[in-house]
């Protein structure tokens, strides 16, 4: 079997750390899957980027064929498969929000121009440094020749949370709670959505999750801040960013865009609207998905959207258009 060439970005830091085992272990794309594994990050992370290599190396991988740690992006993203955009400009002290979206969209230009040069066609490319929505619509919009459809954004660890406290709620394992949804922005405006949730008992019975918890106030309260406002609840108490969270969702949503979503279940993605919902155009919105094993994905289509629901997804719709009117006055010219 031919190697898969897979870039991992932000690679010498917390997430891309807790990310390079699983990408090359077999987790994610197969247990019999070789690796070619690009390494990209800037320059005074080199000599950390050659400690996470010599890790590797000392893991004695079967399936990795080889690690290169670079800072040139012609050779991070020289013929490969799969991109995994992690690494971005954080948000310091004193930063503006519009300072914020203006370093990113520079990096993810920068980024996009460059994997429309050196990937091949077919990439792959899930951007997850922050804010995540915005910076893939910048990539995807300067790599010209790369079909939008094949760009997208992380809201699985999103999707992750909110099944967790619903099995926590449930007194079920995460597994026996499907079909959560998150829309929208991967920020503290995403909808957490359990409209269309099942909970399976241990009878084997799937039971609505409204019903299953049967807690309304809980549902429309607690459970939608306790997932918008999870990633700060993780700084507060770690001092650092969701990590090990982080990389497990990557791998998450690569598995199933490598191999599909099992029959009946969907997963949140964010992805390219195309008016779905009633969700304006040209931008990344996170919506469910179906993905078939050739790797393309659909939005699951005809669910009711209560007048509650409608709210919250206008408003992080509405989030998303202000951002990107924001962050595309600081790309230059040439995007599709």
């Amino acid at each position: 079997m031919e190697p898969l060439k897979v870039c991992v970005t932000g690679a010498a830091g917390q997430i891309g750390y807790s990310l390079v085992y699983p990408v090359c272990s077999g987790e994610v794309f197969g247990k019999d899957q070789p690796i070619i594994l690009t390494l990209l990050d800037i320059t005074p992370m080199l000599q950390s980027l050659q400690g996470v290599c010599m890790e590797l190396q000392d893991c004695s991988l079967p399936l990795l064929k080889e690690a290169i740690p670079t800072d040139d992006p012609a050779v991070a993203f020289k013929d490969i498969d799969v991109a995994l955009l992690v690494g971005a400009m954080p948000r310091k002290d004193g930063m503006e929000r519009k300072d914020l979206l203006k370093a990113n969209a520079g990096i993810f230009e920068a980024q996009g121009k460059a994997l429309n040069e050196y990937a091949k066609k077919t990439v792959k490319v899930l951007v997850v440094g922050n804010p995540a929505n915005t910076n893939a619509l910048i990539a995807a919009k300067l790599a010209t020749g790369v079909p939008p459809e094949n760009f997208s954004c992380l809201t699985r660890l999103d999707h992750n949370r909110a099944q967790a406290q619903i099995a926590a709620r449930a007194g079920v394992k995460p597994d026996a709670v499907h079909n959560v949804i998150i829309w929208g922005n991967h920020s503290s405006t995403q909808f957490p959505d359990v409209a269309h949730a099942t909970v399976t008992k241990s009878t084997g019975q799937k039971t609505p999750v409204y019903e299953a918890i049967n807690d309304d106030a809980w549902l429309k309260g607690d459970f939608i801040k306790t997932v918008q406002q999870r990633g700060s609840a993780v700084i507060k108490a770690r001092k650092l960013s969701s990590a090990l969270s982080a990389a497990k969702a990557i791998c998450d949503h690569m598995h199933n865009w490598w191999f599909g979503t099992a029959d009946g279940e969907w997963v949140s993605m964010g992805v390219m609207s195309d008016g779905s919902y009633g969700i304006p155009k040209g931008i990344i919105y996170s919506f469910p998905v179906r993905i078939k094993k050739d790797h393309s994905w659909e939005i699951v289509q005809g669910l009711s959207i209560s007048d509650f629901a409608r709210e919250k997804m206008d408003a992080t719709a509405a989030e998303l258009v202000e951002e990107r009117d924001q962050a595309f006055q600081f790309v230059s010219t040439g995007a599709k």
